[in-house]
């Protein structure tokens, strides 16, 4: 800390008073203005209350307090008033002072709540969406919910939301009793159907509105009179924020170029970016070894060793998770996290699947991730496992191989059931002829390429040898429609379920409860390559299993970050 200067000038003489008033007793002076503060108090105290009844709570007291100070405060008083308010209340509150009063005091940011306009695609991809807006209002414009009874029947997903929608509003309109006692400008509580989240209330479109959009847009077409709608709710509510809420993202663009508010609707998504996503793998810091040491047990147990550790590490590991730390010149550590107790944790090493002697039905891993996956892939205690990564990582080969040998070598399930969506990447080829299995046979190119890789494996069978083996093979293996899963129950099966990125996340629901005992689930994706429209890489059903499942102790999660398929592949994924 750097000295101060020294003084410029020498210092005056005190006179002897001076000595003498700081050397006198001042027992009057340090409690003489605590009754002055007190009084003080007390007197702006006593002019508190004639403001509290006339303020209601949801009114800023930036327009309360204005009207007591000119009626009853005299004048010397009336300047420390409003200096006290801001004290006493928080920035955020004062801050929309100048806006209308809010209609509800449950509003938490402290102005009117946000009145949002729903686009019909937005009820379409997410029926429980009217409950999303926590205290905020939801308005439902009349082409709306034409739109919906055009689109309630058939079988697709889109015509299931419709008629769940439908019967979500005509739970609310019944909660309201008789017609005659309802008032539609007073709007419909969303809450009073069990959904305690939604704070704000539905409002429907009774009458007609006025509004006046350029002459080139068509005035007949459903997203321009949704457009209308809000620029007449925009005009007749000034005093508070209208939203437009919409999955088409042309519909938000002209929008923004009308001048009004649209967004995406962005709470199914599990994740605002791809990157944030789980990994399953932690690299430990280089001194781990140092900071953890002193109090690290260890043992060793079926051939695997154990760490016991305590430090400030452990808040950020999770079940089943996989450590490593690779230094130069020391042996690597690979590990995966059992336990978590508290403020200890316990790692386990694991089994090298690189080395030829662990082959499983002759594959190998090939890099660290690999390793990894093998490792879940042969875990009996893991009841369901998701692989993400780019093209040509092994995700299909590595989980093929597992399953065959714990089907056919050690037993432990009985059958291997493969299924997949069936979204194409370009034009549909049309209708296929055969059974379920003869129509799912083209759709499953990868598999026939990975069964082709582990039967020529085996050399030494010979000809006959490999055809008899690839019909067993294929005897293990069923190949079964999404279309048809719904009310199964697998006992001891593996289910492998191939292009999981497609998936939403209410199928990706649908499919996992079909397990039953003793049956592992291995979701296999790539989230870089999602075809289903209106799917996005936070949205997609595979993104919402892994952030879901992970810390639970009979799931893992790995993303295989290294290709492996060829040179090709590896820079294709790269630079294309």
């Amino acid at each position: 800390m750097p000295l101060p200067k020294p003084p410029a000038k020498r210092g005056s003489v005190l006179d002897p008073s001076a000595f003498d008033a700081q050397s006198a007793p001042k027992p009057s002076r340090r409690s003489l203005p605590k009754p002055a503060a007190v009084e003080d108090s007390s007197s702006a105290l006593e002019l508190q209350p004639p403001q509290q009844p006339v303020a209601a709570p949801p009114i800023t007291p930036a327009i309360a307090l204005p009207v007591p100070v000119e009626a009853k405060t005299p004048a010397p008083v009336a300047p420390a008033k409003p200096a006290r308010a801001p004290r006493t209340r928080s920035a955020a509150a004062a801050a929309p002072a100048p806006v209308a009063k809010p209609r509800r005091a449950r509003v938490s940011t402290g102005g009117p709540a946000k009145l949002f306009v729903l686009d019909t695609n937005v009820l379409m991809h997410d029926p429980m969406s009217l409950f999303r807006f926590e205290e905020h209002d939801v308005y439902l414009p009349m082409i709306t919910l034409e739109e919906l009874d055009g689109h309630k029947k058939g079988m697709s997903e889109v015509s299931r939301n419709v008629r769940q929608v439908s019967r979500e509003l005509d739970a609310l309109a019944a909660s309201q009793g008789e017609a005659k006692d309802f008032d539609p400008g007073a709007g419909i509580a969303l809450g009073r159907t069990g959904h305690r989240e939604a704070g704000g209330k539905l409002f429907f479109q009774t009458t007609f509105v006025d509004f006046k959009l350029p002459d080139g847009l068509p005035q007949g077409k459903a997203d321009n009179q949704i457009l209308g709608v809000v620029q007449a709710l925009r005009t007749q509510q000034p005093e508070r924020e209208v939203v437009l809420v919409s999955k088409d993202i042309n519909m938000r663009i002209k929008a923004r170029a009308l001048g009004l508010a649209a967004e995406d609707y962005l709470n199914d998504k599990t994740l605002e970016d791809a990157d944030l996503l789980y990994t399953g793998v932690l690299q430990l810091p280089g001194d781990f070894w140092e900071r953890h040491g002193k109090t690290m047990e260890s043992w060793q147990q079926s051939g695997s060793t154990f760490y016991r550790i305590s430090g400030p590490l452990v808040p950020s590991l999770m079940i089943n998770q996989f450590v490593y730390l690779e230094s130069p010149g020391n042996a690597p550590l690979y590990a995966r996290v059992t336990e978590i107790t508290g403020k200890s944790a316990v790692i386990r090493t694991l089994k090298d699947y690189t080395h030829a002697k662990n082959a499983v039905w002759g594959v190998t891993a090939r890099n660290r991730e690999q390793n990894f996956a093998m490792n879940l892939l042969m875990d009996p205690d893991c009841d369901f496992i998701t692989l993400t990564g780019t093209a040509g990582t092994g995700k299909t080969l590595m989980t093929l191989a597992s399953a065959l040998s714990q089907v056919l070598d050690e037993r432990r399930y009985t059958e291997i059931i493969v299924t997949r969506v069936t979204v194409p990447v370009g034009e549909d080829i049309g209708f296929l002829p055969g059974n379920e299995e003869e129509k799912m046979s083209p759709w499953m190119g990868a598999l026939d390429d990975n069964l082709e890789v582990l039967a020529r494996g085996d050399t030494s069978a010979g000809e006959w040898g490999r055809a008899a083996t690839n019909d067993l093979v294929r005897s293990k293996i069923k190949i079964k429609s999404l279309n048809f899963m719904r009310g199964r129950t697998f006992l001891n099966k593996i289910v492998i379920i191939d292009e999981a990125q497609n998936l939403t996340p209410k199928q990706m629901k649908t499919l996992i409860t079909r397990a039953g005992p003793g049956t592992k689930i291995i979701c296999l994706g790539n989230l870089a390559q999602i075809d289903t429209p209106y799917l996005t890489e936070g949205s997609s059903g595979l993104t919402f299993a892994v952030d879901r499942f992970k810390g639970w102790p009979h799931a893992g999660h790995i993303t295989l970050a290294r290709g492996e398929r060829s040179r090709l592949a590896d820079f294709a994924s790269e630079v294309l």
